[in-house]
């Protein structure tokens, strides 16, 4: 890892932020074989939660990461394991602005699935 780098705290904390959007942030994680509907679940609640509750959301879907961020990661375990962090780092990000983030991935590792659940 890098030593010329520092973390820069939030000026705002948890609470503070909460009360300025007047929103939590989480993580909706959708995990399922290949075409089983998870992205089509997460594109209708992204869509109610913006429209019919004027609430923050975003969706992270497995399929557009890996044509952007994760574009470099192919399919075997150390990759797909790669993905998951990548992904779980960013949703925790959005989550972190009181965003909720929407997740849509694969997810087939059982170990990945319980470090996910921890985060």
């Amino acid at each position: 890892m890098a030593t010329n780098i520092t973390y820069h705290p939030p000026h705002l904390t948890r609470a503070e932020r909460t009360a300025l959007r007047r929103q939590q942030g989480l993580t909706i994680w959708l995990t399922g074989l290949s075409a089983s509907g998870k992205s089509t679940i997460a594109v209708e609640l992204e869509h109610q939660l913006l429209t019919q509750y004027n609430v923050a959301a975003y969706r992270l879907d497995g399929d557009n990461i890996r044509f952007g961020l994760n574009k470099d990661l192919g399919f075997s375990e150390a990759d797909r394991n790669e993905n998951i962090r990548r992904i779980a780092e960013v949703a925790k990000l959005f989550a972190d602005s009181n965003t909720i983030a929407i997740t849509s991935f694969i997810s087939p590792y059982r170990k990945d699935r319980i470090r996910l659940a921890i985060c």
